[in-house]
């Protein structure tokens, strides 16, 4: 009888150290597998989201220029836009930096410096650009 109450209390006694540790290093090696596969795809969706901003920001622009007959100057910026009610606010990027709206000569150029939130990064989407997916 004794010894079943000893094996009662080893048995009810849960995991032991060495048992927590291993399972807390699979969940470490789970978590850093999922963050390899992830984070490049987070980031080519933040540029594919850049790339529609820029592409309703540009519908947006049709629609002023249809109303006014021309587009809003760089002071006015996307601003007029929402003046306008062409869009609702003006957007911000996905690393939450402003869109850039240029109009030089009549022909309007919405932009996004990227992540570095500064021109010439190497990593700046503009309305120049192709379609989204990474290609230009």
């Amino acid at each position: 009888m004794e010894k079943t109450k000893k094996q009662q209390r080893r048995h009810n006694r849960g995991m032991t150290l060495i048992e927590i540790m291993v399972v807390i290093t699979i969940l470490g090696l789970i978590a850093a597998a999922v963050g390899v596969a992830v984070i490049p795809q987070l980031n080519q969706a933040r540029v594919d989201r850049a790339h529609l901003d820029i592409k309703n920001i540009q519908n947006a622009l049709k629609l002023y220029y249809t109303k006014k007959g021309n587009y809003p100057d760089t002071a006015t910026g996307l601003r007029g836009l929402v003046e306008m009610q062409a869009l609702e606010q003006i957007p911000r990027d996905p690393w939450n930096n402003e869109y850039v709206y240029l109009n030089e000569g009549g022909k309007p150029v919405v932009s996004s410096y990227g992540a570095d939130g500064t021109s010439g990064g190497g990593d700046d989407i503009s309305s120049k650009d192709s379609a989204p997916g990474g290609t230009k």
